[in-house]
């Protein structure tokens, strides 16, 4: 009887110890489901929350290799100056008062209705038959102290401001105060996405009307310019459809064109045929290596076609050295013969031999983007 008892209670107890571990695994099975349940319900809200959007790139932000030799300056935009209580009202961009026109011959006032490239011109030295040689400087205006350096240099030299430098009308004015001329250096799309020709370039990829937006933006910078040239370019100055708005701009404006001739797929010449617009172009790049030696040798060559072709037109950049080798080489170049001469008067003198439209080739020293 007491056996009989013992086996009555193991097998009680195995049935709880049984019953123990079913209650344990279905617990433990609910536990898994559910935590499915949650993972299932995660995954689905987080493909239904909106994605953060992406911001565009504008169509001027093009990325440019860390390696790259040329680095665009950062932009900086300069803002009105606010108004002082019983100020006078500001006057022209950036509160300058307009360039004043230059006066015509004898002090006698620039004639009524003068287009724009010759109501701004710079008087040059009348030095007839002498060699005359123009040198531009390229890129003013957003390193302030080369610039200053530029302003410096003894006239007339012709400086070609870019339209995103930092209070730019006063650099102006302080640039056409000291006797010299003024261009504005458009940005427009190179060939190469290693150059970055800057904000709100013109670019080959945009509507017309695109591209005159920026066009006329950068010509309300500042007053007193005679024309445009182009900053980079090599694959705008090379498509007609793109340059063919852009001239007819130039023209309607009164200004002149001076092609830089970053390419020689240039059509500039060609459509300032078309269209009539007063132009030149440069024959030598100055300074794409920009030691002193290196610019002098460039300038002799500047020379060279000078001699040759009664003028000659030389681009450079406010580098050190350029402007090293310019302060010394401008009073030698007078002692040899040579008339300094702003750029408009290149235009004056190819108007008056015929050739005002006809392009001249360029050497093949410094090609630029």
């Amino acid at each position: 009887m007491p056996a009989k008892r013992t086996r009555g209670r193991s097998a009680r107890r195995a049935r709880a110890a049984g019953r123990a571990a079913f209650l344990k695994g279905a617990l433990a099975g609910a536990g898994l489901i559910a935590g499915l349940v949650a993972l299932t319900l995660a995954i689905v809200v987080h493909e239904r929350k909106p994605a953060k959007p992406r911001l565009a790139m504008l169509p001027y932000e093009e990325p440019m290799p860390e390696s790259a030799a040329v680095r665009p300056p950062t932009p900086t935009w300069a803002a009105p100056p606010k108004a002082q209580p019983g100020a006078a009202a500001p006057r022209g961009p950036e509160g300058m008062a307009a360039i004043q026109p230059r006066e015509g011959p004898a002090g006698r006032g620039a004639p009524s209705g003068e287009p724009a490239w010759q109501r701004y011109a710079i008087a040059a030295p009348a030095e007839s038959g002498k060699p005359m040689i123009a040198i531009a400087i390229d890129d003013v205006g957003v390193d302030r102290a080369r610039s200053a350096r530029a302003v410096e240099l003894p006239g007339p030299v012709t400086l070609s401001f870019l339209p995103y430098a930092h209070d730019l009308a006063r650099q102006a004015a302080a640039a056409h105060a000291a006797g010299h001329e003024l261009l504005v250096h458009v940005p427009m799309e190179p060939e190469s996405t290693a150059f970055d020709p800057g904000p709100e370039a013109l670019l080959t990829r945009l509507p017309p009307a695109e591209n005159l937006r920026r066009l006329r933006a950068d010509l309300s910078r500042f007053r007193g310019y005679v024309g445009i040239n182009n900053h980079m370019g090599s694959l705008f100055t090379a498509d007609r459809a793109a340059m063919d708005p852009v001239m007819e701009e130039v023209k309607r404006r009164g200004l002149l064109f001076v092609d830089s001739k970053t390419t020689p797929r240039s059509v500039s010449d060609e459509l300032a045929r078309e269209i009539g617009v007063p132009y030149a172009d440069r024959q030598v790049f100055l300074d794409n290596d920009p030691s002193i030696g290196e610019v002098h040798a460039r300038l002799l060559e500047t020379e060279r076609i000078a001699r040759e072709n009664g003028y000659a037109l030389a681009i450079g950049h406010p580098h050190d050295g350029t402007l090293e080798a310019l302060t010394e080489w401008i009073p030698a170049a007078r002692a040899r013969g040579f008339v300094l001469v702003p750029v408009s008067s290149i235009v004056r003198h190819r108007l008056a031999a015929g050739g005002l439209l006809a392009s001249s080739p360029a050497t093949a020293i410094g090609a630029r983007n």
